[in-house]
């Protein structure tokens, strides 16, 4: 077994990078239903920066509470270490992914180790490093359970109807914007996947990847609005969302759907007169669903792209390349 300390990234206040501090903590013990991971890479979401920062994106009624100090991080690829006793189908040895918790913030994952729910795991796909199993977790399954299957019942913050994806085919045209980034770049080839014609929208300098990703048509944001050029779209994945969401709904067919990952303000009685759906859920941690996409991990049919890697010591320099933007693909944490 490993000596009982470890490092890991803390937050002792809220504020911008320079918070996150690089301590020596405890190794957790597994609880019943957990096994503990070694950490080999951790993969940088944009909660984990939300955490950083106090949470001051959300409505204060809607704003959860954070007990500091604490480690943040939800996306983890490594080694089981030890299992408790009720845990079936791990073992030590067993090479892991998952995202922790979520969406809770405890998931702790900016360490040596992370005690983790055994459910929120999945075995790591073989041909895949830890490094790129890392950066799939949130935004592969926030991918996943937008357009493939919802895969839970968990009533969703920002919504009360259930989230239903659209079936995707070969007669189902798909929008997506921001689609280099993490959820963006697995979305579109999810799509491609299950045979739809996909848009992506992003900034001229990632039009060569996302064709090699798979895109049908690329629209260079920076020169064109999409808005203004497209109609009759089966689905429009928003994956920058916000405010401006709404441009999109004039680019949808009667019956056609957006879905905004991050929900901004809609009018009903404009989606009603267009006959439009605007639908968004909150991505769960799920191994279950994490296993399928393993697989097609596993299979090159569906990939991980790194923008960069940082020493977890480094996790400062990390924030500070996500708060510059325009990030290709995943942000990636190694554990040396």
């Amino acid at each position: 077994m490993p000596t009982n300390t470890m490092k890991a990234i803390r937050l002792h206040e809220h504020g911008g990078p320079e918070v996150l501090r690089y301590d020596e903590v405890p190794i957790p013990e597994p609880k019943p239903g957990e096994v503990l991971v070694r950490v080999h890479a951790v993969g940088i979401n944009p909660p984990d920066w939300y955490v950083r920062e106090g949470m001051s994106n959300v409505p204060p009624d809607m704003r959860p509470k954070l007990s500091l100090p604490m480690i943040p991080g939800t996306d983890v690829s490594g080694v089981v270490a030890a299992v408790a006793a009720d845990v079936d189908g791990l073992s030590v040895g067993d090479e892991v992914f998952g995202l922790l918790r979520f969406p809770s913030f405890e998931g702790s994952a900016y360490a040596e180790y992370v005690a983790a729910p055994a459910s929120d795991l999945a075995c790591k796909p073989a041909r895949v490093d830890h490094v790129h199993a890392a950066g799939a977790p949130m935004a592969g399954l926030t991918a996943w359970q937008f357009l493939i299957e919802l895969g839970h019942d968990h009533p969703s913050p920002f919504q009360a109807a259930r989230h239903r994806p659209m079936a995707l085919n070969a007669e189902t045209t798909v929008l997506i914007n921001g689609a280099a980034g993490g959820v963006g770049h697995l979305a579109l080839q999810l799509a491609k996947w299950r045979g739809a014609r996909v848009i992506a929208v992003a900034s001229g300098a990632h039009e060569s990847f996302l064709r090699e990703l798979g895109a049908d048509e690329f629209i260079d944001y920076t020169k064109s609005r999409p808005e203004e050029l497209l109609h009759d779209l089966d689905l429009v994945l928003d994956t920058v969302g916000g405010r401006d969401s709404g441009r999109f709904l004039r680019t949808l067919r009667r019956g056609g759907a957006l879905y905004p990952v991050f929900p901004g303000d809609f009018d009903d009685e404009q989606t009603a007169k267009l006959g439009v759906t605007v639908s968004a859920t909150q991505v769960r941690a799920d191994g279950a669903q994490l296993a399928e996409l393993g697989r097609l991990l596993d299979a090159g049919t569906v990939r991980v792209a790194i923008d960069s890697t940082f020493p977890l010591a480094d996790a400062r320099a990390a924030h500070e390349r996500a708060a510059r933007g325009h990030i290709r693909g995943k942000i990636v944490l190694t554990v040396a």
